[in-house]
């Protein structure tokens, strides 16, 4: 069982880590669910603010802990391989902050959550692809995993596990079961055996164009694109 932890004090982390350890949690996630928006805050002081919290929660209990990330750092690279070298034991990849809406009507700014999709599982391929053979912690994918396929991807991808919120809140705890059996029916359709035997077997070590997942694809992508387009 792990304890996902959405502080806002560093004391606070700290004390509710520990109380979660101590009730027997298996492992931590740390939430980091923050969005500034001080015009005084640089991103170095960010990035070195998620290194000391990890630290001093690492300082304290004895657990794996996790630390979930938002995909907004100027270089997401050099940001996981600091937290590794302060003690992550996995990373969290990625959190979905959520975003207002207005209503023109009533000129109200609308608050309620939108839920992923699929299409949003691309973000977390091209991250874990590239980051699942260069650094040591663990890989999850959150966000946009909803149908057998995507799990089928994030572990080909190089992830270790994978979430799923959105689909379980649009389908119900049911969808669980027809996600583990449409995976079962996909691994044995494609003859693999084992969960293991997948996992990265699309990373950017593993395919034949690595550079699909560098800048050098953006003229490809964008001429096959057209050529597509030309057919129609």
């Amino acid at each position: 069982m792990i304890g996902s932890l959405n502080g806002v004090s560093s004391g606070g982390w700290i004390r509710y880590a520990k109380e979660m350890e101590d009730a027997g949690a298996d492992a931590l996630e740390l939430n980091i669910y923050f969005l500034p928006t001080s015009l005084d805050v640089e991103g170095s002081d960010i990035e070195r603010s998620y290194c000391e919290l990890l630290r001093r929660v690492k300082e304290q209990v004895k657990i794996p802990v996790a630390v979930k990330l938002a995909p907004y750092f100027t270089s997401m690279s050099n940001m996981a391989k600091r937290l590794e070298a302060v003690g992550a034991d996995a990373l969290v990849l990625f959190n979905r902050f959520y975003q207002p809406d207005f209503d023109l009507e009533t000129l109200e700014v609308l608050t309620a959550p939108s839920l992923s999709t699929s299409e949003e599982l691309r973000l977390r391929l091209h991250w874990v692809a590239l980051l699942s053979t260069r650094v040591r912690p663990d890989l999850a994918i959150t966000g946009g995993v909803h149908t057998a396929e995507d799990v089928v991807k994030s572990v080909m991808a190089g992830a270790h596990a994978v979430m799923m919120t959105s689909a379980l809140l649009k389908n119900g705890i049911g969808h669980l079961m027809k996600v583990s059996k449409d995976l079962v029916d996909w691994m044995e359709l494609h003859q693999y055996e084992s969960i293991r035997q997948m996992r990265g077997s699309m990373n950017a070590v593993a395919v034949a164009e690595p550079g699909a997942y560098e800048r050098a694809n953006y003229l490809k992508v964008l001429s096959s694109y057209t050529l597509r387009a030309g057919t129609r």
